[in-house]
């Protein structure tokens, strides 16, 4: 992939640089890589190395661990849409005799079916897949930590299991599935599961010395789908932007919204920091700002990936040590300077292609009670329905066709709303979930639950 260092501001520039020069410096990692991604591109990339005379580009291969998870799921995701699966289905239903077969497939890709964090035995990520052959050498004789969707329990074994899935219903290897049906259309032509040159050498630096020491390069084998990936910043920038906008020959808008969206319920620590997790992607408030994405580690490699997309930027950071520098934070650091310096640019605002007068009829104020709200019409004959005191339950409607919508987030999501009429053909009502919406705080002439007062509004006498 070819980048501009043009495409951004100077100063922005070397924002970026000094951040990524004291990253590697403070974290004191062999080298360490970073690209920026604004408006589906790589606008920015950086590199700083201790090897004098040699910065690693965008094309040079990392090592990126639990990265390939987010790849995984977008394969599984793949046989939902497809109809192959559905999502509420025990993994028992398509892939029998695993042990572990209660899990849910979006459990497994929430990491909340309950199964251990790591696979018994050695230390599987410094040591050969051949050790564990078989699923059950993955598993081992008790898999399962906790009742299944009761928490979030990160499981490296769970992201096996939905590989071996996709390979059961795909009838070929996960790597197979994978190049076929994710890298090659998106065009990601340096991720593979074995290091291609050039790529960089995984080490690990003492902890209270300047010395280091090389990191065994194992095959994972069986867990592949949990942490095998190579890949580079130019090809995961290709990556965060279909993770933004989609592709319709992998996965459509819709389909990624999904795996941004949380779906397991997150430990008290997580509710802290404010963290959760989607569907093969980590999500995050930091500063304000809503991330997505995900992190990764082997022996010898750390990789980040953050995406905000309201502010349509995302960064990739690879460096090659054990441990060292903080990506997660480096990322969102790179993120945040990109867009507070250059903030994204609104489109123009321009009025909708067609209008409903049904529809029209009904923009403007609302009461729920004495809760006042505006409804406001949307793209393709959706609406959205707004607190007017700033803060409280809101959410955008889709259009079902026939004079009613579908609410897509928050306390209305999936309830429906529709618009009451009285014989004569006025709008009565808004009813939403069996709440009742009026042109007046407690209209009387509306069927407010409950009835009005007959005497009407008062003050003190």
């Amino acid at each position: 992939m070819t980048t501009s260092q043009e495409e951004l501001l100077p100063g922005t520039r070397r924002a970026l640089l000094h951040r990524i020069g004291v990253a590697q410096s403070e974290g004191r990692s062999p080298s360490l890589v970073a690209t920026v991604v604004r408006g589906g591109r790589a606008v920015w990339h950086g590199s700083r190395t201790s090897v004098e005379g040699h910065g690693p580009d965008e094309h040079v291969q990392y090592r990126i661990g639990s990265i390939t998870k987010t790849f995984t799921a977008v394969l599984v995701l793949r046989l939902r849409d497809e109809g192959l699966v559905d999502l509420g289905d025990p993994l028992e239903k398509h892939l029998p005799g695993t042990g572990a077969g209660e899990a849910t497939i979006v459990e497994l890709l929430a990491h909340t079916a309950g199964l251990a964090a790591e696979s018994p035995g050695p230390w599987w990520e410094r040591t050969p897949g051949s050790l564990r052959p078989e699923l059950a050498d993955v598993l081992g004789e008790q898999p399962f930590l906790h009742p299944a969707g009761r928490r979030h329990h990160y499981s490296n074994p769970g992201y096996t299991l939905l590989g071996a899935l996709v390979e059961k219903l795909r009838g070929a290897p996960w790597e197979d599935v994978l190049r076929r049906e994710v890298l090659e259309p998106l065009g990601l032509d340096r991720t593979s599961s074995r290091p291609r040159a050039p790529h960089a050498g995984g080490w690990a630096v003492h902890p209270w010395a300047d010395v280091m020491l090389p990191e065994p390069t194992e095959d994972l084998g069986r867990m592949a789908p949990a942490g095998q990936l190579w890949s580079t910043t130019g090809d995961l920038a290709k990556l965060a932007a279909f993770l933004v906008a989609g592709d319709d020959r992998v996965l459509s808008a819709e389909t990624v919204r999904e795996m941004r969206t949380p779906a397991a319920p997150p430990e008290a620590t997580d509710v802290v920091d404010g963290a959760a997790y989607g569907l093969g992607m980590q999500v995050q408030s930091r500063d304000g700002r809503l991330l997505v994405g995900h992190s990764g580690s082997l022996p010898g490699f750390l990789a980040n990936l953050t995406i905000s997309v309201a502010d349509d930027v995302a960064a990739v950071v690879l460096a090659n040590c054990t441990s060292g520098p903080l990506l997660g934070s480096v990322g969102a650091d790179l993120v945040r300077i990109v867009a507070e310096a250059e903030p994204r640019i609104p489109e123009p605002w321009r009025p909708l292609p067609e209008v409903d007068p049904a529809v029209l009829e009904l923009a403007g104020p609302w009461y729920w009670g004495t809760h006042a709200f505006a409804l406001r019409m949307t793209t393709e004959g959706g609406v959205s329905l707004d607190p007017l005191g700033g803060s409280g339950r809101r959410s955008r409607f889709r259009s079902n066709g026939d004079g009613t919508w579908t609410g897509l987030e928050g306390y209305f999501a999936g309830e429906p709303l529709k618009a009451v009429r009285r014989p004569e053909g006025s709008v009565s009502h808004l009813d939403l979930g069996s709440f009742v919406f009026t042109r007046q705080p407690y209209d009387k002439e509306a069927p407010v639950p409950g009835g009005v007062d007959p005497e009407g509004w008062r003050g003190i006498g």
